[in-house]
């Protein structure tokens, strides 16, 4: 797929889940035998992003180690750790910068988070020169967990709304911007994008799409939800059961 970077947010302490995953970072919870992150990787590859990387922080030093014997062949892996916690944009920001690369555009997404999205039909916003950032968005029957996105007919974001119960468009996490488009970042740490970096670009009139999809999403940050990515992976990812 065309010249896109992924940057993976695989830095956080994982508060909810720590006591069920002693000395391993949330991302590298075992599922169907490899890391989660691991999977997340496929999955891209999947897509066709070799170019891959990973914003560490908590227990970086077991992501870098797993990574270092390239688990998943033909694809590019470097990880770049937050000195301090950053917040999600930060840590994203630390990860662009230290990687002195400029791709036509950067998908960031969570590493604790993974959707059942085809990405070449989100990246394909990017066909039209006014649009700058896209959103997977994820209609769901209850909101209530989620902060949901407020948008207009033609898909453009109005605003992050807060959590409420009902059906609604949750944020994925997953996120697609043109490198130009992160000069309009603000500069402070720490960065959040939901609270920050998105509410900015609104202000600037930076044009937001939000690619609105039906799909299967699990993200493994709660005790209730961390036994179910097993079953998650084998039901929509059988085709990355195989060695890439």
């Amino acid at each position: 797929m065309r010249n896109i970077a992924a940057v993976i947010l695989a830095g956080g302490y994982g508060t909810r889940v720590k006591h069920l995953l002693p000395n391993v970072p949330k991302p590298m919870a075992s599922v169907a035998d490899k890391p989660f992150l691991e999977w997340i990787l496929r999955y891209l590859k999947s897509q066709g992003i070799t170019q891959n990387i990973l914003s560490t922080g908590y227990l970086s030093e077991v992501i870098e180690e797993h990574f270092q014997n390239k688990p998943v062949p033909d694809i590019e892996v470097s990880c770049y750790q937050e000195k301090q916690p950053l917040g999600t944009a930060g840590g994203f920001l630390n990860a662009v910068e230290q990687s002195q690369i400029s791709p036509n555009a950067w998908l960031v997404m969570n590493g604790d988070s993974l959707i059942v999205a085809k990405l070449k039909e989100m990246a394909s916003y990017l066909d039209y020169t006014g649009v700058d950032c896209v959103i997977l968005g994820v209609s769901v029957e209850d909101a209530s967990r989620y902060g949901s996105l407020e948008i207009d007919e033609s898909g453009n974001l109005l605003s992050f709304a807060e959590k409420r119960q009902g059906a609604g468009i949750i944020n994925g996490g997953v996120y697609l911007f043109r490198h130009q488009v992160l000069e309009k970042f603000p500069y402070q740490h720490p960065l959040s994008f939901e609270y920050d970096v998105f509410p900015t670009l609104l202000k600037e009139k930076v044009a937001i799409k939000v690619h609105q999809i039906k799909a299967p999403f699990l993200d493994i940050g709660t005790p209730e939800t961390l036994p179910k990515a097993e079953a998650f992976i084998l039901e929509n990812f059988s085709n990355l059961l195989n060695p890439c």
